[in-house]
């Protein structure tokens, strides 16, 4: 006790019911080990060998602490534990696995202590050792759940970010593209696929899939057997845990996950709000993802994947909107664009391919053009490869007849669509069409398409009405123009030409004219009324009879023009039009000519450059403004000189000086000089004007005295030769060849000509003979050129018919046979 009377706390507080220290060290609630510094067991308690399962026999000499360890926890205690507990002369909880006798494991902590002798040297070492069973199990429970907590976080990013993907994917691929990449990320899916629900079509389109081996991912009806489809029915998650189960309830599933060597498979629809007649959601797609080992998704990934499917429905409920949106604006601004693509043609063969044209690549890889009106049979086609004739022409048919569009796969297997064109009840034609790969959208194409094949029809018809009306009208125009001008004459020579304006379906007031005054005066005139149309023809007529009715062999060019002046008091539409007249005296070679307000006439004599003829200039026919007086002007012309009158159509272009129109004229009538008169009126046309012009042309070329050189080109027609001998003789006669040598050389060509057509061309009705002829002082000489392939009894040109005549009637006579045959035969003037 102590001084106060207390307990003495200093000494050994003893119970009566203290247990016995070794009964303490035996039964501690942890084990005891006592080892040597080798690790030879020396001692060890009885909870030691309760945990372990040893007899004390077992381990006291005869075990080291380390040979009750796992394997790992061997080389642990090895490299870090033994090396540790030297250097710091004890650890404390270590995890250890110590193996039981019946070789399960128990986790224990271990804390042990390294004992020494007075030298300092190691003696022995305690080592307590803790049952962690129980904090081990905590542990993984603790790990678990942090672990389920990190995924279900790194899921819940995951799906964020799939979210923020969808609401920038603007587009139904844009949105399929982002849905399709979500389940790798978010649940460790080794592949994944989806269907897209085509409602028009009624089926599953597969749109894409992340694993080449899942072959049976195609397109099949929504009524199919197929898991994918009783998913997109039905509208619930489906999980195929196993393949016995999918064997059980989707046979098709279960031999794609045996060929992809997947375990479990998870299909998902895609849905967005209640469907309006079932009152359930709708269901716009499904997706298929899938794992390479069996997996049980936790209720928590199962929320995930529904919120998926529900994010990516209303995803692609708003993208289908916007696609629907914008393939309306694209097929609008097409047909805008192909409207006005076609009106910027106005023949019908030109808007036919134009159509097929803007339709190929566009929207179509394929299509023709046929027309019921017009030139019979026309065909357009562009892109491949074609259908089947047959099929296609039965189907054209069915359109025609039944007045009504036939859209591809209505049950005969074309993959071709065919639209009547039909304009006030009347098919003109049909546009068939194999549209471009597209999976949605057929309902809305198909309006699509009637719209387009109404807006054809409707181009083609008034392209049809518009050449009709052209051949009328130029029909009306030639009617109008002088169609009895003098014809072959050994004094002079007239070619002329019009062209009417390009896109213009109205008669022009274009004009020209060339008569007899007397039998050795010539007049041509060429002349432009103002304005187009019926009025404009009819002045044109009656201008052109005033001109001949005031024609005389005393009035002059002049005077003409003074009585004209007095005609337009009376018809008020003749007022300011443009006139240049002229008279040539056959006999003098005299010109005398007068211009109203029209172009300067274009000289070109044998020698020297071609000139403008710029004086006896007035004002145009009925002016009352300025100078009314009419004057005229005379020039001697030499044989062999052309004239050309024309009107402005030829040479007035718009940003081009009329000074520049001039000169490129003089510039190509001079290159021409030496051409035939036959057809230079039209080749110069086509130099300077073209066939796409917007106003129109008129032109006369007069050549005085006769050609020096005949050109002619005659087809293989024995009508033909009659023609070439009356020409032959007048150009002749022209030139003062005598009759003996005129008869001789006639004779020789019509037999040259007749052979040419009868071995040359025996087989071909369109060939074409050549003759040229000219004349020297001492001769004339004749080419006759054929292309012919010679055969027959008459190749022989020894036998050949007629050669006899030839050789009889010229003074030299030579062939050449290379391409065809070429005669060349030569007749010198004079009697023989």
């Amino acid at each position: 006790m102590s001084e106060s009377g207390g307990p003495d706390v200093t000494q050994e507080l003893r119970l009566p019911w203290d247990d016995d220290p070794e009964d303490l060290y035996e039964h501690a609630p942890c084990g005891y080990l006592t080892t040597l510094p080798d690790g030879t067991i020396v001692r060890v308690n009885e909870t030691f060998l309760t945990w372990t399962g040893y007899a004390r026999t077992d381990l006291i000499g005869h075990k080291r602490f380390r040979d009750l360890l796992t394997p790992g926890d061997q080389i642990f205690h090895e490299t870090h534990y033994a090396p540790l507990l030297t250097m710091q002369g004890e650890v404390h909880e270590i995890a250890l696995d110590v193996v039981r006798a019946d070789r399960s494991r128990v986790p224990t902590l271990v804390n042990a202590v390294l004992e020494s002798g007075p030298n300092g040297t190691p003696r022995i070492i305690r080592t307590m050792i803790f049952n962690a069973t129980e904090r081990r199990r905590y542990e993984r429970e603790l790990l678990g759940s942090r672990r389920a907590a990190e995924s279900s976080e790194q899921r819940v990013r995951v799906l964020q970010q799939i979210v923020a993907d969808l609401a920038a994917a603007p587009t139904e691929a844009e949105v399929a593209e982002a849905v399709i990449r979500a389940p790798e990320p978010a649940f460790q899916a080794a592949s994944s696929s989806i269907f897209l629900v085509d409602p028009e079509r009624d089926e599953l389109v597969a749109v894409s899939s992340t694993d080449p081996t899942t072959g049976n991912w195609d397109d099949m009806p929504r009524s199919s057997t197929r898991a994918v489809a009783e998913v997109a029915r039905r509208g619930d998650l489906h999980v195929i845990a196993t393949v016995a189960e999918a064997e059980e309830h989707f046979p098709d599933l279960a031999e794609s996950m045996r060929r992809s060597e997947r375990k479990t498979v998870v299909l998902l629809p895609l849905t967005t709000g209640p469907a309006e007649e079932h009152g359930a959601v709708a269901v716009l797609g499904v997706l298929a993802f899938s794992f390479r080992e069996e997996r049980v998704l936790t209720d928590g990934e199962l929320r995930v994947i529904r919120l998926l499917g529900q994010q990516a429905g209303q995803a692609l409920d708003r993208a289908r909107l916007y696609d629907e949106g914008r393939r309306r604006e694209d097929r609008s601004s097409f047909l805008a664009r192909t409207t006005r693509a076609l009106d910027e043609q106005h023949r019908l063969l030109q808007r036919a391919r134009r159509l097929v044209e803007r339709v190929v690549p566009e929207i179509a890889d394929w299509a023709l053009v046929r027309l019921q009106v017009g030139p019979a049979g026309l065909v357009e086609y562009h892109g491949g490869p074609a259908p089947d004739p047959e099929l296609l022409d039965a189907r054209v048919a069915e359109a025609v007849e039944t007045c009504a569009p036939v859209y591809a796969g209505d049950g005969d297997g074309l993959d071709c669509t065919v639209l009547p064109l039909t304009v006030r009840g009347r098919v003109i034609g049909t546009l068939a069409l194999r549209m471009a790969p597209d999976r949605r959208g057929a309902g809305a194409d198909r309006l699509f398409l009637v719209d387009l094949a109404d807006r054809a029809a409707l181009a083609l018809e008034n392209a049809r009405l518009y050449e009709q009306e052209r051949a009328i009208a130029r029909t009306l125009q030639r009617s109008l123009l002088a169609a009895d001008v003098p014809g072959a004459d050994s004094r002079f020579a007239l070619e002329t030409h019009y062209q009417a304006a390009a896109q213009d379906l109205e008669v022009g007031g274009d004009w020209y004219d060339a008569f007899l005054i007397t039998a050795n005066k010539l007049a041509v005139v060429v002349g432009d009324v103002v304005g187009r149309g019926i009025d404009a023809a009819t002045t044109m007529g009656q201008l052109r009879s005033a001109i001949r009715a005031l024609a005389t062999a005393e009035n002059g060019p002049a005077r003409l023009l003074e009585g004209l002046d007095r005609f337009c008091e009376r018809v008020e539409s003749a007022r300011m039009a443009t006139v240049v007249y002229a008279e040539i005296d056959l006999l003098s070679g005299e010109l005398a000519y007068a211009t109203a307000g029209h172009l300067p006439l274009l000289l070109h004599e044998p020698a020297g450059p071609p000139q403008y003829l710029m004086q006896a200039r007035s004002a145009p026919l009925g002016s009352r403004a300025g100078d009314r007086r009419r004057v005229e002007d005379r020039i001697r012309l030499t044989g062999g000189s052309r004239l050309l009158l024309y009107t402005d159509g030829l040479i007035e272009r718009r940003g081009r000086g009329l000074d520049r129109g001039f000169e490129i004229l003089a510039r190509e009538f001079s290159r021409l000089r030496d051409a035939p008169l036959k057809g230079l009126t039209a080749g110069l046309a086509d130099i300077l004007v073209g066939r796409d012009h917007g106003d129109d042309v008129c032109m006369l070329c007069l050549s005085l005295g006769t050609e020096e050189r005949l050109e002619r080109s005659i087809g293989a027609d024995p009508v033909q030769i009659s023609r070439l001998r009356a020409d032959m003789r007048g150009w002749m006669a022209g030139h003062g060849i005598d009759p003996d040598c005129l008869n001789a050389v006639l004779l020789a060509s019509s037999e040259a000509v007749a052979n040419a057509i009868e071995h040359g061309y025996r087989d071909d009705p369109f060939g074409m003979v050549d003759v040229s002829a000219t004349i020297s002082a001492d001769a004339v000489e004749v080419r006759v050129s054929d292309h012919g392939a010679w055969r027959g009894p008459g190749a022989d040109l020894a036998r050949g018919r007629g050669l006899q005549l030839i050789y009889e009637s010229m003074d030299e006579v030579s062939f050449d046979q290379g391409e065809g045959t070429t005669v060349t035969m030569r007749r010198h003037r004079g009697a023989r």
